[in-house]
């Protein structure tokens, strides 16, 4: 199934994509698609409802992030082996980890907003993992079963904070609209193997990333059971898993974002997003 939100910011509503792509309100099922809504007992309870009794919504709906009230949202870098090539970087033994605010979390089509000071503006497409069951100390051949779905997110950057200000990476990837989810969620029995999808990403009709998840270092199983162990991961919490070589950062010369540029990007299974850079307010 493909889960999602529709509605302006704030008034969201639980929406299905039909098979013949088609939004259908899922109010009368579930409250909203989060962190309740994921446990295998409620996915199955959607899976069980007849779909085409489910109310039509116009498609002109605004899209809002797939998923509310995320919990964490957890990153990881230098996740391809390629963009560790393009970085200069060592492939890591273990996976880098670290956070990104949830209250950069924004619709898969929301705008970008560049933010005050801001001069190396960058793009990373990933895969995101969204969590269904509360995961402790997890064995990775297990880890699949905590595992709700997938959707795309867009790992907005801004390099200068995120190198140049001291500290951790944080202050350089939490911005206000840094983190767009969506267009939905894919339950994980729709995927059959989240390690062989095409991801790629344009700026201004210019194709930057086109890679595939099967160049992941650590792949969601490895990543679910490897968090596991540090935190425990609860239903609703995003893991988004680095991106393919050819963001902003590893051209030569560099490339950053401006006010007006559009950034399309997508996974394949998984959606499309499209967005534009608007200026700070």
């Amino acid at each position: 199934m493909k889960l999602l939100r529709f509605g302006e910011p704030g008034k969201e509503r639980p929406g299905l994509l039909d098979s013949q792509q088609q939004i259908r309100d899922l109010s009368s099922v579930v409250s909203d698609i989060d962190g309740d809504s994921l446990s295998p007992d409620s996915i199955a309870r959607i899976k069980a409802c007849d779909i085409a009794t489910l109310p039509v919504v116009s498609n002109a709906q605004r899209i809002g992030a797939c998923v509310n009230r995320v919990g964490k949202f957890i990153c990881i870098g230098l996740n391809y082996v390629d963009h560790c090539e393009e970085t200069g970087q060592a492939v890591p033994a273990e996976p880098v980890v670290f956070m990104k605010a949830t209250s950069a979390i924004t619709g898969p089509n929301d705008g970008v907003v560049k933010p005050r000071g801001s001069d190396k503006l960058d793009w990373e497409v990933e895969m995101g993992i969204v969590i269904g069951r509360e995961a402790s100390y997890v064995d990775e051949a297990d880890a699949a079963e905590y595992i709700a779905g997938y959707c795309v997110v867009h790992d907005v950057s801004e390099r200068s904070f995120q190198l140049e200000r001291g500290g951790q990476w944080d202050k350089g990837k939490g911005c206000d609209t840094f983190g767009p989810i969506g267009p939905y969620l894919v339950t994980a029995d729709e995927l059959e193997n989240p390690l062989d999808l095409g991801i790629w990403l344009s700026v201004n009709g210019k194709m930057y990333q086109n890679s595939s998840t099967k160049n992941m270092v650590f792949g969601p199983a490895k990543l679910v059971s490897y968090l596991s162990q540090f935190m425990s991961l609860q239903p609703g919490d995003i893991i988004s898993t680095g991106t393919p070589p050819g963001v902003g950062l590893g051209q030569t010369p560099p490339v950053y974002l401006n006010v007006g540029d559009k950034i399309s990007l997508g996974v394949a299974g998984l959606g499309e997003q499209t967005q534009t850079v608007l200026p700070s307010p």
